[in-house]
Order: structure tokens, then sequence, then C-alpha cells
């Protein structure tokens, strides 16, 4: 079974949205509490989001089939911390956004389990995402990686009060080149519907951190999304018409991303 799925495209833009995935396998749901089961912490419907705005610039789009609750692909396989001194989930996390356990007690998973399910899921997605990149990079000389992401509005595990709604992370200027920020910023700042910040509580998760290197051809950006804008955050339910709004705002930023 293919745990992801790659639609490639001929613009030099890769969107990978590694949270995007539901599906827990059952031999590990039976294993978890009845609301975990639903994934609520899932960044939801960011590929309804995203893959019409993907078609229309040709831009490649990688997605996962699994929750984050299997693993985080967001997250170093070595399970290192991303804001250290924060509170975070992590690579095979055993608590969700709001602190709750997500397994019953005693089972939660090994050592051996966590290597596992790097093996079976991990591996396999970043291969596909390095692969991806590779080949656009062949293609174009250069590429840009844009990490899609989105979360409630107040998580008060993660931060203090609302979120800005869409929280532009480069890792302080490291994983992008200043030009294509400066376009980025641009955006959000040429608008007054949504809120907005840069680097920010989100500066950017491990894929953004690791593959975001524009001195070897690759710019990364991640985009967090407050999901209340699109969305209703209590039954998980998309929004058609707020959701225009987002994307036109989105479209314009990814248009910036191939410009």
């Amino acid at each position: 079974m293919t745990h992801f799925t790659l639609q490639r495209g001929r613009a030099p833009l890769l969107i990978s949205l590694p949270h995007d995935g539901r599906f827990i396998p059952d031999d590990i749901a039976k294993r978890m509490y009845p609301a975990a089961r639903r994934s609520p912490d899932t960044d939801w419907h960011v590929g309804r989001l995203y893959e019409p705005l993907a078609a229309s610039i040709g831009a490649s789009v990688l997605k996962p089939r699994m929750s984050r609750y299997v693993i985080d692909l967001n997250r170093p396989a070595d399970g290192h911390a991303l804001y250290p001194g924060l509170r975070e989930t992590s690579l095979v996390s055993t608590v969700g956004f709001g602190g709750e356990p997500l397994y019953r007690e005693g089972l939660e998973p090994d050592a051996d389990e966590v290597q596992q399910r790097i093996r079976d899921y991990w591996l396999p997605y970043h291969q596909a995402l390095a692969d991806e990149l590779a080949r656009l990079c062949e293609l174009h000389g250069s590429a840009v990686l844009w990490e899609g992401h989105s979360i409630r509005s107040r998580v008060p595990m993660l931060f203090e009060g609302r979120l800005p709604d869409f929280n532009l992370g480069t890792v302080s200027g490291e994983s992008c080149d200043a030009a294509l920020q400066r376009r980025l910023t641009g955006c959000l700042e040429s608008q007054s519907l949504f809120s907005h910040a840069v680097n920010g509580r989100f500066k950017g998760g491990y894929i953004t951190r690791h593959y975001g290197r524009p001195k070897h051809g690759v710019q990364g950006v991640q985009l967090e999304l407050v999901q209340l804008n699109y969305m209703d955050e209590e039954s998980f339910e998309y929004d058609d018409v707020k959701c225009v709004a987002v994307q036109e705002l989105i479209g314009r930023m990814l248009q910036q991303c191939v410009a």
C-alpha cells in the first residue's frame, strides 16, 4: 500500500501537506481513546484548499494518507525538539494538542514500534519529497518547497491567546532568500482581511528547516493557517464561502513562488 500520494507538476514548486492525512490503521486505533481515533489535530482540508491552486499553476503536491497520530512527518526522525523550552507534540506523540492522552494506559507505542513507523511511513514520504525536489531542480535549476499547514485558532498548550490568521515561517530568513520573503510578506501586508505574522510562534518545522537550503537551489516556506477562516473548528466542516478569500490570498502567495 502506498502511504502517500504525489501529483507531479511542471512548475518549480512542490507543495507538501504532511498533516493532511487522517487514516489510523486498526492495530493502532484499537489502542487509542475514541476521541483520538477522529484525529482532531489533523490539518483539516488543506488538500482541498491547495489542490485547485496547485493545478492552476502546475505545482506538484505531496500528501500522506496517515494521520499525524501515526507519525509526525514534520518532526525529525531522531525525536529532537523543534522549539526547545516550549511544549510541543513529538514524532510519535502520545498526547494531543490539548495535552490529553491518545492511548489507553499501558498501550502506548514502545521504541521498537516507533522505529517500525519510521521505516514504514516517515522514510518513504521523505524519500518521495527529496526525489521530487531533485526532479524539479533538474528541470528548472531550482525549486520552492511550500509547507502547507493549519491549526485551531486557540491551542493553549502550544501558544497563548489567539494565533494570527496567516503565519509565515522561513526559519527566521534562513530557509529562503530575502527577496522571496519580501514578496510573500508583501502579499500579506497588502490586504486587511486577515491578521498575519512572519517568523512568529511557527517559524517552520523539520521539513522547512531540513530542505530549505537556498544556496543549494531549494527555498523552503511554511504557512500555518488558522482553521476558523475556512472551516468550523468544532464540527471540522469545510466552509465553501469562507474558503474563497483564504484561497485567493494563498494563490497570490504561491504565484510569487513561481514568479
